[in-house]
C-alpha cells in the first residue's frame, strides 16, 4: 500500500488521505463490526468498545489471510462524538497497538444509533490482501 498525501491538501494526521494499492491482490470488504464478543454480547466503555470491534476487523481480516497494514480504508461510525473525542488519546493507545504507524485512509461519522442494542462504535474496512 502507498499513501497518497497530495501537497495541495492539509497535510493528514491520524489518517491518509488516499490509499494506493500497489499489488494485483484481492479485494475484502469487511461488514461493519461492533464490539460484540463470540456470545453476542456488547459492553463496555467507549474505549472498550472501540478496541473490540477494531479486533473484529482485524479477525475477519487475518482469517482472509491478511494483516493490519493492507487495511486501505476505514469507517468509524459513532454513536456520541464528545466521547470519541474525550477518549482520542486512549483511542490513539489503542490503535498504535495494534497498527503500530499504519494509517489507512479514515472516514468518521456520528451517528444517531446503530442496529445492535448497545454498541457504540461501529467499524467497517476495506482491505487489498496480497
Amino acid at each position: 500500500m502507498k499513501k497518497v498525501n497530495p501537497d495541495t491538501l492539509p497535510a493528514p494526521r491520524g489518517f491518509n488521505h488516499g490509499m494506493l494499492s500497489e499489488t494485483g491482490g484481492r479485494v475484502l470488504f469487511v461488514a461493519g463490526q461492533v464490539a460484540m464478543d463470540g456470545e453476542g454480547k456488547i459492553a463496555g466503555s467507549f474505549p472498550d468498545q472501540f478496541a473490540r470491534a477494531l479486533d473484529n476487523v482485524l479477525t475477519v481480516v487475518r482469517e482472509a489471510g491478511g494483516r493490519p497494514d493492507q487495511i486501505g480504508r476505514l469507517t468509524v461510525y459513532v454513536t456520541d462524538l464528545a466521547a470519541y473525542r474525550a477518549a482520542r488519546k486512549e483511542l490513539g493507545g489503542i490503535w498504535k497497538s495494534r497498527f503500530d504507524r499504519h494509517y489507512p485512509a479514515m472516514a468518521l461519522l456520528e451517528v444517531k444509533g446503530l442496529v445492535d442494542e448497545g454498541a457504540l462504535v461501529e467499524i467497517e474496512a476495506t482491505a487489498v490482501l496480497d
